[in-house]
């Protein structure tokens, strides 16, 4: 029976890049991740495509999902819900395969209290200078908007002491780099890995 796999929780302030170096990772042939894809009751923006970038539901739908506790978390941001389905997750954490949440941290820290030795990652902006900027060079989000993604994201940054690792986005192919190199030391945890060898001591014969 494989070992299970690592759930990795990869959040960070609305703008700061985290879907870009997610795709930046995704892009190489050597990633060994499945990407949990996350759920949504925010409108469909031009490009993005159902199932894939997120599954885009009714509030109604949303809801109904929680009170029948099929969601691992959920988070209500900016007047919508994000939330991440739980029977996918633990399926394929079972299967032995590294699952990758991309999501916000109101439900990056639900998981925590669920999945405690989970890896949890925090992206960050160089400054908040630069992420308003990529706030309002993304276009799709109007000046009140703006406003309150960075009053959020201060808020957000101070909770970063409650993630593993935090991985500063000033250049993506380093962000995910780094982000990668986190993962890969992960997987070499003594704790993580101390029942495999438990289970060879106690299976091994004495040598005589």
């Amino acid at each position: 029976m494989s070992e299970r796999g690592l759930l990795i929780v990869f959040s960070g302030p609305s703008g700061v890049g985290k879907g870009t170096v997610r795709q930046e990772i995704f892009s190489t042939p050597d990633h060994k991740f499945e990407y949990s894809v996350s759920m949504t009751t925010r409108a469909q923006r031009p490009g993005e495509v159902d199932g894939v970038d997120y599954f885009f539901r009714t509030r109604e739908e949303f809801e109904e999902l929680i009170r029948t506790g099929q969601m691992l978390e959920y988070a209500e941001y900016v007047g919508n819900y994000y939330g991440t389905p739980l029977s996918y997750v633990n399926e394929t954490l079972d299967k032995g395969i590294d699952v990758f949440l991309e999501i916000e941290v109101q439900g990056a820290l639900q998981v925590k209290t669920k999945v405690p030795d989970g890896v949890f990652i925090f992206l960050t902006p160089p400054d908040l200078e630069e992420l308003e900027d990529r706030l309002v060079g993304r276009g799709t989000d109007s000046q009140e908007v703006i406003v309150q993604r960075i009053e959020r994201a201060r808020e957000e940054i101070a909770l970063m002491r409650e993630y593993d690792y935090a991985v500063v986005n000033d250049h993506v192919p380093l962000a995910a780099e780094r982000v990668k190199r986190i993962i890969e030391t992960e997987h070499f945890r003594v704790e993580r890995v101390i029942g495999r060898y438990d289970k060879m001591i106690k299976n091994t014969k004495p040598i005589r």
